[in-house]
């Protein structure tokens, strides 16, 4: 298990995803609101390329004191298996159906900065990292 720079910040906007094979593995590697996840592109349903889905959100609960009220939210954060469209929460993998026995591998994922080739270097501001996936 290593951890893999995997793709600049930069190249990778608030709603992309980014496909990557790291150790055997195919990967996702998500820009969920400003925060990076990353889960395994395996369905567990039937092994379809999960993050090839529709990335989308949900309807929530609605309160108590408006019943049948619907509520839309979490906008960019469920994914949607794109061959039988099982959803799961991409930070986290959990199913959406059944978060407690059914969920996709996920993945610690740390932005870091990017290095200097080794040559002379001054002092800077880093504006651009790496998205690293630890696996």
């Amino acid at each position: 298990m290593g951890s893999h720079r995997v793709v600049k910040t930069a190249d990778l906007p608030v709603g992309k995803r980014q496909i990557v094979y790291l150790e055997g593995r195919s990967i996702g590697v998500f820009n969920v609101n400003g925060t990076y996840c990353a889960i395994r592109n395996s369905c567990p349903h039937q092994g379809a390329p999960l993050c090839l889905g529709t990335v989308t959100g949900m309807t929530l609960p609605s309160l108590p004191t408006h019943p049948g009220e619907y509520l839309y939210g979490r906008e960019g954060e469920i994914l949607r298996c794109p061959w039988h469209g099982w959803e799961f929460d991409l930070t986290n993998g959990k199913s959406i159906y059944d978060p407690n026995k059914c969920l996709v591998k996920s993945y610690e994922v740390t932005v870091e900065p990017e290095e200097s080739p080794g040559i002379e270097t001054f002092p800077v501001t880093l504006e651009k990292g790496w998205v690293v996936v630890h696996i």
